[in-house]
This record gives C-alpha cells, structure tokens and sequence, in this order.
C-alpha cells in the first residue's frame, strides 16, 4: 500500500512537473532549442556503463578555439528526473555561456527514485573528474571548471563547491562519502573554481523558512533521504550546501526569486550570508518580482552578471576580490 501511495504521489508530481511552463520544478525550457556550436557530441556516457542516467551532452562554442574553459549546467527536477538533460536551460544560461566561449556539459544524474543521496553528489563529481579526464578529446581546459544549476541542480552545483576537495567527512551522527566511485577517472580531481546557484534548495533542515508551498506527506528531500526531518536531521544536514560552507570554498555566485514560493528566497539570502562571513568571493542577486525560475529570473541583465562573475574568476580580477550583491 505504501508503494501505491507513493507511485500515485510520484506520478502525480512529474504529470505536474512537466505541465509547467518555464519556472516550474524543472525550469520548463521548450524542446526545440537551437544552440549555435562549433561542435555537439550527445549521450555521452561519463561513467563508462550503459545507464542514460550517467551520460551528458557537451557543447562547444561557434567561435572556435584551442581549448575552452567549462561550465557544468545541471537541470532542476527536485531531483526526481534521470532524464533531464535536454531540458537544461538551454535557451537562456546555455545559450549565454556558449556565447561567451564556454563549453558547456550538461549532464543527467540518478533521480531519487534511481537511488538516494549521496548518489547524486557522486553522479556530479564523476562528471567534473571526466572533463578533466576527457580534456584533450573534448577540447577543455581544465584549469577552469564550474558548475551551475537550477532548483535541484543548483543544490547540486551549490554541493559541489562547498564540498569541493572534502572526500568524506562526518555530519553529526552520519558518516558520508562525497566523493563516491563513478567513473573511469577516479584519480582526476573533483575540485570546481566557481559555482552557480539559480534558486537552489541548499539548506534542507529549514525549506520552510519564507512562503512556500506544500508539499504533502513527503517532499522531494524527504524522498531523496528516504526520511524525515524530525526524525534524522544529521540526514537533512549531509544533504545541505550550507552545512559545507568554510573559507576554502571557491567563489559563487546566487540568483533568487524574492516571491519564488517552491524554493524560499530565504534558502539563497542565508547561503549568501554564510559564504560572506566565512569570506568566500561571493555575490548574489535578488529578484523583488522573480520566482522559481522563468524570464524574470533569466533576464539579459542577470545572464550577464552570471557570464562577468565566471570570467572575473577565471582571469582572478579585481571585480572578484569582494563580496557583494
């Protein structure tokens, strides 16, 4: 019967997931995206097996070069999809990088129902440790990786940074590996320079800490866990952003909705707050009138300062040197 109630529930959330239009769970994009590129290559299996839940699809940039710096984009899906890499933002962040000489790769990773955190965590930094073992096939430079995501992607990109060089730690009662063993290239680095948060869940002991809306008997996080928050928080805290976040992590840049009602802004104010007072290069940028994802939040304006934060973190520019909104 459990089993029942939760497919129903599953069901009914995906149904809904993909009947919204741009700005619901996944950050909606139309299917039919025409990225200009000097070079595609799609299903590109990361992890050397044959699951579609462990390949990506890379991009390149028209304007040819010897190698491109990169930006991993993951796509939001409250990580309920295995299966969303072609509906990664490619109309308004994808688009934006490419245009701005960044490769870009955009991979899927193992949905909660596939298996629970920290799968996820793992299914990530296999990908950062093939674009490095892959650089010279897909023209990368190595020297600059970051990652970016939207709502479920941005917790994901958000994890990577702020756990970047740790392997495995302990969080309260609950031992985890960070790191995992996906892959063929476990003796590349994980470690990001530069992470960017587009309305992501990062801090899960506290998603209702601004307007927001209900979620039923078990939410995304809840799902993801296989638990529940008052019953084992050290789970909830393995699984948040903020709970990583010390002076080693490298810089990052936050986008959020002041009236998105599905990720409180409240979850980017406190994860910029934090990241400010342990003194990591950081700015971010609330939207009065945005919500969980969609044109307010994908603005030209926005896309740029996403584009200028990366490139003054990549050239080590002065406009990174301080923390700011």
């Amino acid at each position: 019967m459990k089993r029942i109630l939760l497919s129903t529930f599953l069901l009914c959330m995906v149904t809904w997931l993909m009947a919204q239009p741009q700005g619901g769970f996944g950050g909606f994009q139309a299917p039919q995206v025409k990225l200009e590129t000097s070079q595609e290559w799609k299903d590109v299996n990361y992890a050397g097996d044959d699951q579609a839940y462990h390949t990506c699809d890379i991009y390149l940039p028209k304007k040819e070069a010897e190698k491109y710096p990169v930006v991993i984009h993951i796509y939001g899906s409250a990580w309920f999809s295995n299966n969303g890499k072609g509906m990664a933002d490619l109309g308004t962040i994808v688009k934006t990088l490419l245009e701005s000489g960044y490769a870009v790769v955009c991979p899927n990773h193992r949905s909660s129902m596939d298996a629970k955190w920290p799968a996820q965590i793992h299914d990530i930094r296999a990908v950062i440790r093939f674009v490095r073992g892959e650089a010279t096939k897909y023209k990368f430079d190595s020297s600059f990786i970051a990652t970016s995501g939207f709502s479920s992607g941005g917790h994901l990109s958000s994890t990577a940074a702020t756990t970047s060089g740790v392997k495995q730690t302990k969080v309260g009662t609950v031992d985890i590996d960070l790191e995992g063993t996906v892959g063929n290239y476990l003796n590349e680095s994980s470690v990001v320079n530069a992470a960017c948060d587009w309305s992501g869940p990062v801090d899960l002991t506290s998603m209702d800490c601004g307007e927001h809306m209900t979620m039923g008997d078990n939410s995304p996080e809840d799902i993801l866990l296989d638990s529940k928050l008052t019953q084992e928080p050290d789970k909830y805290l393995s699984l948040s952003a903020t709970n990583y976040v010390d002076s080693n992590d490298p810089p990052v840049i936050i986008f959020h909705g002041e009236k998105d009602n599905v990720v409180p802004c409240c979850q980017g104010k406190k994860f910029f707050e934090l990241l400010q007072a342990a003194g990591v290069k950081t700015k971010a940028t609330f939207v009065p009138e945005g919500g969980h994802g969609g044109p307010q939040m994908y603005t030209e304006e926005n896309l740029k300062k996403m584009v200028h934060f990366l490139d003054c973190v990549r050239q080590k520019g002065a406009c990174c040197k301080e923390n700011g909104n």
